[in-house]
């Protein structure tokens, strides 16, 4: 899948006319976010269980070496082998090797934004291993090879008749049907012979908890159950940050994660996975592998600002409530991170040269942080990567702002902090501004200069301003 993130404003542009998915985004995040209030409200006290889970995420971070160095050990004692990539192709270059050292034609896959980040599927399926997304809207945007709309439903958006033809094109449907259920069902049987033979099974990981050495996963479809029960061999990726101190602590960040994600006490289906199936046991792998993926990760950990993106759980719930999200929705920000989630990891991930819109594109609202159970503090984020790209910061890429543009905010705060010469030059500039903005030259003008400007209209100066109004109202006033 191809990344994007760099057409972000011209994608934003296109979905702001999509009928369909404005309607869909006026429906499906205000009902999952009000899901989620009901759910918060089943706590004894919502504010404190949210507090609570910020605290944990907070100790994470803090610990994150220590707590990857407990969980490594506790793992590899209970039989799971523990393999560290420190980069993307590390990671792909493991799995396809194990996969072809077993001699498997194809790997189920759970539902992984990580195998996503490191282009997982694409390595595989290059090289000779085909890679079949398990999860029903990831297996529908694997057939449509396109990125994921949202968290939860990741081809939610997607038109019955457009999966219709789709199933048919690849002779999953036997007869046309516009029946949602008879179209799962379909997905289902086509999914299930997979299951059936499969030899290696591929997950994500919502949890690794340091203490036990136990992966832990959260879905409501089954799927990764099938894939981590049926193998021989199963392979778990995580990223860094997923690890979590203690089974207690695990167990809150579980409650919270389906709270926030779906708006359920819990859901449908949360597996522990403590190593290799046991003896005389009759299900599970014969092999667990965990492939711990750092790929950027230790140098953004040097950081004591940009670590703090590393609390995020991914539960999707900065999203529903995003003012951005809500307008234009996931393809804009073309990749697996989606939504004010997106806007903090891409950036970091891919580097700030041709992203910079992303952290660009937020009001500085601050509900995304308001909602956040891990205590994210997006708006501080956003600003701290405003300010380092303005900079220049070779580290992330980033060339700074251009001359014309530093040139113009630079003469806006010289002026700006000059009152009288302020007013007398936009009393001259009035006329001119105000003729150039109706006739669209201001608008062609700005639209040379890049970031704020490029997606943004300025208006027409009013005739007068607020202080010459305010004396006039007073004289008026005064001479009654």
């Amino acid at each position: 899948m191809k990344i994007r993130t760099e057409q972000f404003v011209e994608i934003a542009r296109e979905e702001m006319k999509n009928t369909r998915s404005k309607a869909f985004l006026g429906l499906l995040p205000p009902v999952i976010n009000a899901m989620r209030q009901i759910s918060l409200a089943t706590f004894p006290d919502p504010d404190a269980a949210q507090a609570y889970g910020a605290a944990i995420r907070g100790e994470v971070v803090t610990r994150l070496p220590e707590l990857l160095e407990e969980f490594e050990r506790n793992a590899t004692a209970r039989g799971t082998k523990v393999v560290w990539a420190r980069t993307a192709a590390e990671a792909n270059a493991f799995v396809l090797d194990l996969a072809k050292k077993k001699g498997v034609a194809y790997v189920t896959k759970g539902k992984s934004m990580l195998s996503e980040e490191i282009g997982l599927n694409d390595a595989l399926i290059d090289n000779g291993v085909d890679a079949i997304e398990t999860d029903l809207g990831e297996f529908i945007i694997q057939l449509l090879k396109r990125p994921p709309f949202h968290l939860i439903g990741p081809a939610v958006n997607i038109a019955v008749e457009e999966v219709r033809d789709l199933f048919m094109e690849k002779g999953i449907l036997a007869e046309p049907t516009e029946d949602p259920v008879a179209l799962g069902y379909a997905a289902r049987l086509h999914l299930r012979d997979k299951f059936h033979r499969l030899e290696m099974g591929v997950t994500g990981v919502n949890m690794a908890v340091a203490e036990t050495g136990t992966i832990v996963n959260v879905e409501n479809e089954g799927n990764i159950r099938f894939a981590k029960s049926s193998p021989r061999t199963q392979v778990s990726i995580m990223s860094l940050e997923k690890v979590v101190p203690t089974m207690a602590d695990a167990l809150h960040m579980i409650r919270l994660l389906c709270r926030n994600g779906t708006g359920q006490k819990m859901a449908s289906y949360i597996s522990f996975d403590t190593g290799p199936r046991a003896a005389g046991a009759i299900d599970g792998p014969e092999e667990v592998y965990c492939v711990i993926v750092d790929n950027g990760r230790a140098d953004l950990y040097d950081d004591p600002v940009a670590r703090d993106v590393f609390r995020c759980i991914r539960c999707g719930a900065c999203a529903n409530i995003c003012p951005v999200y809500t307008k234009i929705g996931g393809y804009p920000y073309g990749w697996a991170y989606t939504g004010p989630m997106g806007q903090l990891l891409n950036p970091l991930l891919l580097g700030f040269s041709g992203t910079s819109d992303l952290f660009r594109a937020c009001t500085l609202c601050g509900v995304c942080k308001s909602v956040c159970p891990a205590g994210v503090d997006h708006p501080r984020m956003f600003l701290y990567y405003r300010a380092r790209d303005a900079a220049g910061d070779p580290k992330l890429r980033s060339r700074g702002r251009p001359l014309k543009e530093r040139t113009l905010y630079d003469l806006f705060a010289w002026g700006a902090t000059h009152p009288r010469l302020w007013r007398q030059g936009a009393k001259r500039m009035r006329p001119r501004v105000n003729r150039d903005a109706r006739d669209g030259y201001l608008s062609r003008s700005v639209d040379s200069l890049d970031g704020w400007f490029r997606s943004r209209d300025l208006p027409e100066m009013a005739e007068k301003t607020f202080q010459e109004r305010w004396k006039e109202r007073e004289g008026r006033k005064a001479n009654a």
